[in-house]
């Protein structure tokens, strides 16, 4: 038996980062070669819309946990690895290319983009992604932040929410409520040092572990009710401990800075949006060069309920009609169709849109095919789509490949262009 990764190694090309742009057709090269995962690609031509395109699957970026730079590992309901944006940036954008995700949830295609060398523009109608992303393009220095946890003074008596109980021991609650007050008091000033604290602290709320504030629960991308969690207490018969918020900070802190950043990271401006992907006056026409990205999946999930805690320690108010929590498949291509309209207003004429559809109600609704649908309709042209297949316990079936029956997990990703 021969070594196929090995074989790949040795025969086949290789791609290195930021080796890119490369055209549509290169790329279909590179696709069809890869095996870095010890597979062959697997190719075929479908048709739909009155377009043929090839539809390319292979595992193209690891399957391992934590292998991206420790700056994303911010919690955020559905958000996809590092590999996948930085798969396209590496092949597609030169240094100072400018690179948009209009549903930027985390950020984790934005800074990938900046560690790419590129600059980010990002939007997302909840709010609360601003907070998560903005002190992660610009983070301070981690001296700096241990002189903000040691030095701050926090209020003596704050005003508490007794509900919080649930999760909280007293002086942990007093302890939170009283950075909550803190970071709104500070927010005027634009202090980077304490909008990154801020950021650490949505992030340490509640979680299943002793490195977070809460007693175990579920993470803070996925806050449960208090009564609900009156119940969890019971069942596992527990009782919140007493957690230090400067000492889970200061750790958290040295975690996600405690890898090197390249010397020009953040050094360009970012731009971050809170709207409605199909509105985005403030992005110039013909000004992005790649689009990596993946919308909400019809009412799969509930942001503004998932993150109420969050929202609640950053005082911020959503209005749900803002938040699409769209029902019908129909209704979905109808609001993708003005999002293509828009991307293709913004996007260079030789850009490209990277649009990722994840599974949605066990496989039985193809989001992938209102995509095709709806950019075809939007004047956008399908190029060809990326199926990364990987063993995970998810399953999804798309585009004819069985993935429900081989047990795996994918990324749908059609590429777009003008």
């Amino acid at each position: 038996m021969f070594d196929l990764t090995l074989l790949c190694q040795l025969f086949l090309p290789t791609r290195s980062k930021n080796c890119g742009p490369l055209t549509i057709s290169d790329f279909e090269a590179d696709l069809q070669t890869f095996c870095e995962f010890g597979e062959l690609t697997r190719t075929k031509l479908v048709r739909q819309a009155g377009v043929e395109f090839p539809v390319f699957e292979n595992e193209f970026w690891t399957s391992g946990q934590r292998s991206g730079h420790r700056i994303h590992e911010i919690s955020y309901r559905a958000c996809y690895k590092p590999q996948l944006p930085a798969f396209f940036i590496n092949r597609f954008c030169e240094t100072g290319a400018t690179v948009y995700d209009p549903f930027m949830g985390r950020g984790t295609t934005l800074i990938e983009a900046q560690l790419g060398g590129c600059r980010a523009i990002g939007n997302d109608s909840n709010p609360l992604c601003r907070r998560l992303i903005a002190p992660r393009l610009k983070p301070p220095r981690q001296d700096a932040v241990e002189r903000a946890i040691e030095e701050v003074v926090l209020p003596e008596a704050p005003e508490i929410d007794e509900t919080l109980l649930a999760f909280y021991h007293p002086d942990t609650l007093r302890e939170i409520a009283g950075w909550k007050q803190v970071f709104a008091e500070a927010r005027d000033e634009g202090d980077p040092v304490l909008a990154w604290l801020e950021m650490i602290a949505l992030n340490r709320l509640t979680g299943h572990s002793s490195g977070f504030f809460s007693v175990y629960t579920l993470p803070p991308n996925q806050a449960v009710t208090a009564d609900r969690q009156l119940k969890i207490n019971e069942q596992r018969n527990q009782i919140p401990p007493y957690r230090d918020t400067r000492a889970l900070m200061l750790k958290k802190s040295k975690y996600l800075l405690g890898r090197d950043l390249p010397e020009d990271y953040g050094r360009d401006e970012s731009l971050l949006l809170a709207q409605s992907a199909d509105r985005t006056p403030e992005i110039a026409d013909d000004s992005v060069d790649l689009v990596v990205t993946s919308p909400p999946f019809l009412d799969t999930v509930d942001y503004a309920q998932d993150n109420w805690l969050r929202l609640w320690f950053s005082n911020i108010e959503i209005d749900r009609e803002n938040l699409w929590q769209i029902r019908s498949a129909a209704d979905w291509a109808a609001k993708m169709s003005g999002v293509f309209k828009e991307l293709r207003r913004v996007l260079k004429d030789d850009g490209l849109i990277a649009f990722e559809v994840g599974e949605v109600r066990k496989g039985s609704v193809k989001l992938e095919e209102s995509v095709i649908e709806a950019a075809v309709q939007a004047g956008l042209i399908p190029q060809l789509v990326v199926i990364n297949t990987q063993e995970f316990t998810k399953t999804a079936n798309c585009w004819g490949v069985a993935n429900n029956k081989k047990g795996t997990n994918s990324n749908r990703i059609v590429l777009l262009g003008k």
